[in-house]
């Protein structure tokens, strides 16, 4: 699973409304799972035969179950939620046992008690049911596209048992024989391949060839009046015979369909070959949505969101950065997670970890002029923003309880353990750690395994225990560590310690940290193990965290910093960016250091690089939306944003209009449209707002070519900030009877940057019935993160918390509970948790996420009070 990258100035969230666990009150029974079942039944096989019309509001399944029960029994503990039984029984030897289902726990477990004890040994369990459709990407959902609905499944984490009644656990991995009957000519797609059709009165059944052993979070469904392309991936020296592949969308996305078909067999043969086995399936479907909120690699039948896979011709660098890299990462999977899968959710860190490695990776490898690569540490540092505070988790956790599974979907899985994946494998070597991973794979083919099996294979590999240890030390404590390197002696000595937030102290720990500093073309790497260590430096330049691949922050001295800012521009981006990051985990820390943080802007706004160009740009963004600049130094602000990047703007140009830059190098065209958002917002360029704003009407009145895709989601902002209430209604009116998924993206930019007339609007209308459940959250996120509007939408926020908590379940929980993240005031953070602890803590989720966002606030407030002065003062002088 990967969630969607969060785009520069773009309000799409990738929260959405889920499945409601808030069904009828749990019977009361002794000793109730509420994490793994009782080791007292397997299953063996499923057989489930559904019934899926999605026009109409339910859906009916058969399902049967073989399995193994370990010693007699009277009932059975399993997975259900929200499914309406008409009957179910064991069968043993051909003798029926009449089943009761209740619910005893309100994550999805049942008990079936029987009227007489079953015997040990293989039995089949059979279940009729009905259940309804959830609107959200969370179960079996639908949506209406056009005048069409639509449906589709999204199982992980714990959502298959919405769907049918199952052991609904990573580590019970079996075949499945699947049918589905619907409408005559709607196209059903599942795991495997369809084998046959035969008609069931007005109905059509669809057949499909049992499929691997799978978990249930891997099985998928698809069903609706689709269009489709299809074509093969030639052989390769791991596969030989072609691997057939579709694309598989709605309507509405008939012409967006050729990228995704010629860039998929690219991606697929990259991984073959570093995997060294074919793709573990008979086939490949790739299926769009438009409410996915990421994608899910279901084996054999991923599922994406629509703006990711379905790529029109003139898609901006950003869209294809994102194909590239989460196309990468979720067909990784079909390897590391569906051909072999964690036995348990505490080792789901490693799925996802090693699949958003493998995602900038072989991203990378596929199109390096899109510079996808570097991403990887972008998302690492913003991972230490959470990693460095008190409350958190380590990435491998262990999970006890149902409840707790969703969290672990989060920058700490994603970003760290991307991170520390990477920091790993380039200190053992690429070879090394790909022969681990290979060996990983040949151990475990179609089975499960756990963290400890993986580490144990990599040290195989490896041959080095320093290597295990270094990765449990990062991978089994929360916490970044911070390197103090100082002069002594004409000697550089490194210091390790725990990274901590102004005005926040944390329990000390120690790494095992694979260190790497360069000088010149010269990379010295040690692990740093012990409290303080000498360096073999000479006396010149260095460059810690040589290519920026290290999981730490480092400080210098200030003479250091400052050689290191002075030739920035000339280290390389994944390098200039750990300085970045260091140097604002300085700030934090509570240090005086903000005239370095201006000097560096001011330095790499010329970078090559639009990572680098850009980064201290949008942290200083952020310290604008917390509110740090004060009115009175707002010009300063924007007269700093201006001159800083404004040059670079105007030497590579900035023509708004469809295609006038679509021979330029690919990040080059990123860097420009990023250039365009923020002199034109944070800098507040009249000349170029009026020119967006231009754009943006015409682009509304039909003519699309006035707006390039790469910045039309500034350009809508702008027209939403200036363009008052009539201009709200009819980009709220654009938005939700739009099919596109991009351009609905665009409309939601404009929506959320207007004032707070707009925002009542807004508020007023949040129940329209064209507006679907992830339109919802989006346009409430967009509006809790824009200074103009935060503090009314807040006010609605508190009264509707537990209508809106009783609605979401995974991803969405979380997000909820940090919509007011933006807030940063010591004073705002006591009344927060105030009023929402016991509203969270009955909603049963999303406590975790609740507690960073409560001290991101606090620590935030803390920070202002230190620096806000400085800040201040730092602009104005910066200005003249």
């Amino acid at each position: 699973m990967r969630k969607k990258t969060k785009l520069f100035y773009s309000t799409l969230c990738s929260c959405v409304f889920m499945a409601n666990f808030a069904i009828a009150a749990p019977k009361t029974f002794k000793n109730i799972p509420q994490g793994k079942l009782p080791e007292t039944i397997s299953p063996i096989s499923y057989k489930i035969d559904m019934t899926i019309i999605p026009e109409k509001e339910t859906f009916s399944g058969h399902t049967q179950i073989n399995a193994k029960l370990k010693s007699p029994s009277k009932y059975i503990y399993m997975h259900g939620r929200d499914l309406s039984f008409s009957s179910a029984k064991a069968i043993v030897s051909g003798k029926e046992y009449i089943g009761k289902v209740s619910i005893v726990d309100a994550t999805g477990v049942i008990r079936l008690d029987f009227n007489s004890v079953l015997p040990r040994g293989e039995i089949k369990l059979v279940f009729d049911y009905t259940a309804s459709f959830t609107e959200d990407a969370a179960g079996l959902h639908r949506v209406k596209v056009g005048d069409d609905y639509y449906a589709w499944t999204q199982f992980e984490s714990i959502d298959a048992r919405d769907a049918f009644p199952s052991f609904d656990e990573p580590g019970f991995k079996i075949p499945f024989d699947i049918s589905i009957a619907t409408k005559k000519g709607f196209m059903t797609i599942s795991n495997s391949p369809e084998t046959k059709t035969q008609e069931e009165g007005d109905l059509v059944r669809h057949y499909f060839e049992t499929t691997k052993p799978l978990p249930t979070y891997l099985v998928a469904f698809a069903v609706g009046p689709f269009v489709s392309a299809s074509s093969i991936v030639p052989p390769t020296p791991q596969r030989s015979k072609p691997l057939p592949i579709r694309v598989i969308a709605t309507k509405p996305n008939k012409d967006k369909l050729d990228y995704v078909l010629a860039e998929t067999p690219r991606i697929v043969t990259l991984l073959e070959d570093y995997f060294n086995e074919p793709f573990p399936y008979p086939k490949l479907d790739q299926i769009g949505s438009p409410i996915m909120p990421g994608a899910m690699e279901n084996a054999g039948a991923d599922i994406y969101n629509d703006s990711i896979i379905l790529l029109d011709k003139n898609a901006p660098t950003s869209q294809k950065q994102d194909f590239g890299m989460i196309v990468s990462h979720e067909l990784s999977h079909q390897w590391f997670g569906d051909y072999v899968t964690p036995k348990w959710w505490d080792d789901i860190w490693l799925n996802e970890s090693f699949a958003n490695w493998m995602g900038f990776k072989i991203g990378n490898e596929w199109r390096p002029e899109l510079n996808i690569g570097v991403g990887a540490i972008d998302e690492a540092f913003s991972a230490m923003k959470i990693d460095s505070l008190k409350a958190g988790r380590p990435i491998h956790e262990k999970i006890k309880y149902n409840k707790d599974i969703d969290q672990a979907f989060d920058e700490i899985t994603y970003g760290k353990g991307g991170q520390v994946v990477s920091m790993i494998a380039s200190y053992m070597g690429d070879e090394k750690f790909r022969d681990g991973v290979r060996l990983h794979m040949k151990r475990h083919p179609h089975g499960n395994a756990s963290t400890n099996e993986f580490f144990a294979t990599l040290g195989d590999a490896a041959g080095d225990k320093h290597i295990l240890k270094s990765l449990k030390s990062f991978v089994d404590q929360q916490g970044v560590p911070i390197i103090d390197i100082k002069r002594k002696n004409n000697e550089f000595i490194a210091t390790q310690s725990r990274y901590s937030l102004y005005g926040t102290k944390l329990k000390a720990q120690k790494w095992e940290i694979p260190f790497c500093v360069r000088q010149n073309e010269n990379k010295n790497c040690i692990m740093l193990g012990d409290k303080a260590q000498k360096l073999n430096l000479k006396n010149d330049v260095f460059v810690p965290n040589a290519d920026g691949l290290g999981y730490y922050r480092y400080n210098l001295e200030e003479a250091d910093w400052r050689n290191l800012i002075n030739v920035s521009n000339d280290i390389k981006p994944g390098e200039a960016l750990a300085m970045l990051d260091s140097l604002w985990a300085n700030f934090q820390a509570g240090r005086n250091n903000f005239g370095d943080l201006l000097l560096a802007a001011q330095k790499l706004a010329d970078n090559k690089n639009s990572n680098v160009a850009l980064n201290s740009a949008y942290r200083l963004s952020g310290l604008s939306q917390k509110g740090f600049i004060n009115n009175s130094s707002k010009g300063e602000y924007q007269k700093f944003i201006r001159n800083t990047y404004g040059p670079k703007l105007n030497k590579i140009g900035s023509e708004i209009s469809l295609g006038k830059y679509s021979n330029d190098d690919p990040d080059l065209q990123k860097l420009r449209a990023q250039l365009i958002a923020l002199v034109a917002d944070d800098g507040d360029d009249k000349e170029l707002r009026n020119n967006l704003k231009k754009g943006a009407l015409e682009f509304l009145s039909g003519n699309e070519n006035a707006l390039d895709p790469s910045i039309a989601n500034i350009a809508m902002s702008i027209l939403g900030q200036e363009g008052g209430l009539e201009t709200t209604k009819t980009l709220f009116e654009k938005m939700k009877n739009s099919n596109d998924t991009v351009q609905r993206g665009y409309y939601l930019s404009g929506l959320v940057s207007g004032g707070k007339e707009n925002t009542k609007f807004l508020i007023d209308n949040f129940n329209d019935e064209k507006l679907r459940a992830s339109d919802k959250l989006a346009i409430l996120n967009g509006l809790m993160n824009n200074l103009d509007t935060r503090d009314f939408t807040y006010e609605w926020y508190k009264v509707n918390f537990n209508k809106l908590s009783s609605s979401i379940g995974i991803f969405s929980a979380s997000s909820l509970t940090q919509m007011p993240a933006n807030f940063c005031s010591v004073a705002k953070a006591d009344e927060l948790e105030k009023l929402l602890r016991q509203k969270v803590i009955a909603a049963g989720r999303g406590e975790l996420g609740f507690d960073r966002m409560i001290e991101n606030v606090k620590s935030c407030g803390k920070l202002k009070e230190l620096q806000q002065e400085k800040v201040n003062a730092g602009l104005i002088k910066a200005s003249y």
